[in-house]
């Protein structure tokens, strides 16, 4: 059974409690469309939303660098230089790094969360850098 909506936002207020901020109506409303979103959005989509409810653009900016800044988004720019967010796991082990692919077409992203990439020789990866993301480009099957 799903959590009831007074269950969700009593769950996102501690989450942004835990994490040393303030549960503002703004920070709530960010996260809780982040949360229902299917992959990463950037600030013109959540403020297409929320301007509607109530909340102007920069103060969803705002919200959305104070949430990144305290570990409970994620940032990422994928080759387009756009910003997207997208809210990270919870728990230990989930620091919400996981490959994304974009179709070069239509600019779509989508998240590979289940993808696992690991290389046959950790010391070859080592010598190139610290690996933090991973960008799959391609054309997805609407545009291939």
């Amino acid at each position: 059974m799903a959590d009831s909506p007074a269950d969700e936002i009593s769950a996102i207020r501690a989450r942004i409690r835990g994490a040393g901020l303030r549960s503002t109506s703004a920070r709530i409303a960010v996260l809780q469309y982040l949360q229902a979103a299917r992959g990463p959005l950037t600030h013109a989509e959540i403020a297409d939303e929320l301007v509607p409810l109530g909340f102007d653009k920069a103060t969803v900016y705002r919200n959305l660098i104070d949430l990144t800044d305290a570990g409970i988004v994620s940032r990422s720019e994928l080759g387009d230089h756009v910003w997207r967010f997208e809210v990270r796991g919870e728990g230990e082990g989930s620091d919400g790094e996981h490959p994304h692919f974009v179709c070069v077409s239509c600019g779509s992203v989508t998240c590979l969360g289940e993808v696992k990439i690991t290389p046959a020789k950790k010391k070859e990866w080592a010598d190139i850098a610290d690996i933090s993301e991973v960008l799959l480009k391609g054309h997805c099957v609407n545009c291939s």
